[in-house]
């Protein structure tokens, strides 16, 4: 095969690859977006719904199946279960999050509430705020919510009244809670001392359209590169200086 002929074809497969990797790497991205479009709408939806009381959370299969759902409940406060997660952003502000479990009215079960976010005292890291709990039955408002998201930490977990993360299935074992496997991200005004200005859920999509984007127009460059390069200058040449100018 002549050298020429050989190089051409190379080419061709080349570029044919090319393209078919970077429109398959642009569909996939378009396709991350329409799932996460239709989880945007399932989270919106949940929502509206009316809220959960004790009676719905409890008797649920499966309590995850209403992540985002509002609930409306009654228990009581188990203070010494009390947790400070460090170094979380509220409004760009760093401090802490307040976890507390509230023993549900009605049964045996326990559900961990993100209770709000209260500014850290710089000067002492090992101080926690002062917060008030109250006693007896309380009613707590909110939506639920998977638990409290994981940052990176060096080490072994710390299991004293600040921590870094934390693990519902470790903290159970550790407190005797019969915890259920979700949380709930507690409302209403700061009464407490407590921020609770909770970021809306909303899924990033755009990112995927860009992506898709950048996908697809390497996919076009290809293409155009290998049009011009592998027909139409060899083309121009031939008609300019011959049909040996290839």
């Amino acid at each position: 095969m002549p050298r020429v002929l050989l190089r051409f074809w190379i080419v061709t497969v080349a570029t044919a690859f090319t393209m078919a990797v970077t429109a398959s790497l642009g569909l996939w991205q378009l396709d991350r977006a329409a799932q996460k479009l239709a989880m945007q709408a399932q989270i919106n939806e949940r929502s509206g719904l009316p809220a959960w009381t004790n009676a719905e959370l409890l008797g649920a299969e499966d309590p995850k199946a209403g992540v985002h759902r509002p609930v409306d409940l009654l228990g009581e406060w188990v203070p010494q279960a009390s947790v400070f997660l460090d170094n979380r952003q509220m409004n760009t502000r760093v401090g802490f999050f307040l976890v507390t479990p509230l023993r549900l009215a009605g049964g045996d079960g326990v559900v961990l509430v993100q209770r709000g976010w209260v500014a850290r005292d710089f000067t002492d890291r090992g101080r926690v705020p002062a917060i008030a709990t109250p006693p007896g039955p309380v009613r707590v408002q909110g939506r639920l919510a998977p638990p409290p998201g994981r940052l990176y930490e060096l080490g072994e977990a710390s299991t004293g009244p600040i921590r870094q993360n934390i693990d519902l299935a470790a903290f159970a074992r550790e407190t005797g809670l019969p915890l259920l496997d979700v949380s709930v991200q507690q409302s209403g005004e700061a009464s407490d001392g407590l921020l609770r200005e909770w970021p809306r859920v909303a899924l990033d999509v755009s990112k995927h359209h860009g992506y898709a984007f950048q996908w697809f127009a390497l996919c076009a460059l290809a293409g155009i590169l290998y049009v011009w390069f592998q027909i139409l200058s060899p083309r121009r040449k031939r008609k300019t200086h011959g049909t040996d100018a290839r």
